[in-house]
């Protein structure tokens, strides 16, 4: 049978982010998918060495919009860590709270964007709408719908009032009961689930071999969430990773959309724990020796690799995205799909190609 090879990107019908693929097709099969990144490569990790450790903060929240609040905190802790900082335990808990409120802000940009691809633009809709709510509190919160620049070197650098943790609250819960129907059609819609049950499947073996993170994880079986090791207060709050067995795109739309649920009950729980007291300590000297600092971000594990050298400016940092390792998952799901298929798989990933590219 004759091979066919046919430019994928780097426009995708849903995301405006730059991910070519080239794809070897037999009529209408994908038989291999190859990859062509560094589009946007911005050279961020050479900028973190000219600039001082301390302005680095906003750097690193640039890396991805959605995500900067957890590489903001990624970054905080490695470099508390290096300088034997304690953050105070009211920090801890914003963090969280701060943290928990971008992932749901990711899951339901990520929900309304799949609906979106296969035709949804009323479910699409509904998704946004709750998202809305999510930004207009970190608006309210933070001052900033989407890069908030809450995390600084030893704690966080605005406080949550009492009225505004109430407020949290309240719309956690009006969330919550929006998100049962939001479930309904994603989970039950014939249509819906024609495009997405067997779809891309990706078995525990080959999530673990070719090092999946986050839900692409989750999804097949693997129970590895690093918010288990008690980073910030997680520690503190009761909670256990979602997980679904089954690899298909139908398991990563019900990882994503339980994790939202997640959020919100760990929130609920950080409101209800969270201590006076203040909110950062000062910070004298410089960092000196290296570090590895993980965190759960809404696609999966960031890891920061650090290295300072009793200066100002940073000897090396490094960062470890997971589209960067999600990427050999979805070249392993697309072969044998439908061509039809190829914008939704690629989805199903949740690409974050200014995080992978920096």
């Amino acid at each position: 049978m004759n091979r066919t090879v046919i430019p994928f990107g780097p426009q995708h019908p849903v995301l405006p982010e730059p991910l070519h693929l080239k794809l070897v097709m037999e009529d209408e099969k994908v038989v291999e998918a190859i990859p062509a990144i560094g589009y946007v490569h911005r050279g961020l990790e050479k900028l973190t060495e000219v600039k001082e450790f301390t302005q680095n903060t906003y750097i690193v929240e640039r890396i991805c919009g959605i995500c900067s609040v957890m590489h903001a905190q990624a970054y905080c802790q490695g470099i508390e860590a290096m300088m034997n900082i304690q953050v105070p335990d009211r920090a801890r808990y914003l963090r969280v709270i701060w943290a928990e409120l971008h992932r749901i802000h990711s899951h339901l940009l990520w929900l309304g964007l799949l609906a979106d691809s296969f035709g949804f633009e009323s479910l699409f809709m509904q998704a946004w709408r709750n998202r809305e709510k999510v930004m207009d509190i970190m608006e309210e919160t933070a001052g900033s719908r989407v890069v908030i620049s809450c995390n600084t070197i030893g704690g966080t650098r605005r406080d949550i009032s009492k009225e505004h943790l109430v407020k949290i609250s309240v719309i956690a819960d009006e969330i919550m009961e929006d998100m049962k129907q939001i479930e309904a059609a994603f989970l039950n819609d014939y249509t819906v689930k024609h495009r997405l049950v067997g779809v891309g499947v990706l078995t525990k073996e080959q999530a673990y071999k070719f090092g999946a993170v986050g839900p692409m994880a989750r999804a097949s079986g693997i129970a590895q969430d690093h918010r288990t090791t008690g980073y910030a207060a997680y520690g503190e709050l009761d909670f256990a990773p979602v997980v679904e067995n089954d690899g298909d795109s139908y398991a990563r739309t019900a990882v994503r959309l339980k994790e939202v649920y997640q959020s919100i009950k760990l929130i609920k729980q950080a409101i209800a724990k969270i201590p006076e007291g203040e909110i950062s300590v000062l910070v004298k000297g410089n960092p000196n020796g290296e570090v590895i600092s993980r965190v759960e971000q809404p696609r999966g594990e960031v890891m920061y690799y650090i290295k300072g050298n009793n200066t100002k400016n940073l000897e090396r940092l490094r960062v470890r995205t997971p589209t960067f390792a999600n990427i050999p998952t979805l070249l392993q799901m697309l072969p044998g799909s439908q061509l039809a298929d190829v914008p939704v798989l690629l989805l199903t990933i949740d690409p974050c190609i200014s995080c992978t590219e920096r």
